[in-house]
């Protein structure tokens, strides 16, 4: 793993427990997509908003061919569409790290 996709959202603190549903359908998409989940994290002390994601990949190459069978994924359309229905995400960041090697 050399990039890792870094995903912040903003959620509706009154659907989290429907944003945890959107998260954990993600579980099986991502590997199957070619994305290396490193996993989803929720609020539980703190600010109640905020949500994260890590997703690994070989490199930015294969981020871009990840999101292109994202997109030809049954499950994850559903999924992108089931968010929206249910007006979970406010706001959504991403940023690409590498990771520090000695």
């Amino acid at each position: 793993m050399m990039v890792v996709c870094y995903i912040r959202y903003e959620i509706d603190p009154h659907r989290r427990d429907a944003f945890e549903e959107y998260a954990k359908n993600w579980i099986a998409i991502i590997p199957a997509c070619g994305g290396e989940l490193i996993g989803y994290f929720m609020p539980h002390e703190g600010t109640n908003y905020v949500a994260h994601a890590l997703i690994g990949f070989d490199s930015l190459a294969s981020y871009e061919t990840y999101r292109a069978r994202l997109k030809d994924n049954a499950k994850s359309r559903a999924n992108f569409d089931f968010a929206e229905r249910q007006r979970l995400i406010l706001k959504e960041e991403r940023t690409f790290l590498r990771p520090v090697t000695p």
